[in-house]
């Protein structure tokens, strides 16, 4: 079962009021731009991931973060969703085309800052 929606405009040519506080499209942006929301999307970049791979490629996270940072990025149509029916049940997330379009400056952002930053002495 594949869960996940994504924002539309009611008609064409309207933009959203982002300043606005009830605006759903202020609460992607928080979404997406929330500590852990960001790394949740550079993460699923080039793989789809299940629950635990997730929490083990995102250190400092805790699985109740994760699962509510998960559920918000799912429920903006950020993510895709798919529960294989097994016991226990296995639970994928991928990006939706939407999500990959939001993550693909997010990753540029990445790559920039670590490619910038000077090279880590050892130690």
């Amino acid at each position: 079962m594949m869960e996940g929606t994504q924002l539309t405009q009611a008609e064409t040519g309207n933009r959203y009021d982002v300043f606005h506080t009830d605006c759903p499209a202020r609460d992607v942006v928080d979404h997406v731009t929330s500590k852990w929301g960001i790394w949740v999307l550079i993460s699923l970049r080039s793989n789809d991931l299940r629950f635990y791979e997730l929490r083990d490629s995102i250190r400092g996270i805790s699985e109740k973060m994760l699962a509510q940072t998960l559920r918000a990025l799912v429920q903006d149509g950020l993510l895709w969703r798919e529960v294989e029916p097994t016991t226990p049940p296995q639970v994928t997330y991928g990006l939706t085309e939407f999500g990959q379009e939001i993550g693909e400056p997010l990753t540029d952002l990445f790559n920039r800052i670590t490619q910038r930053l000077p090279p880590r002495s050892a130690g």
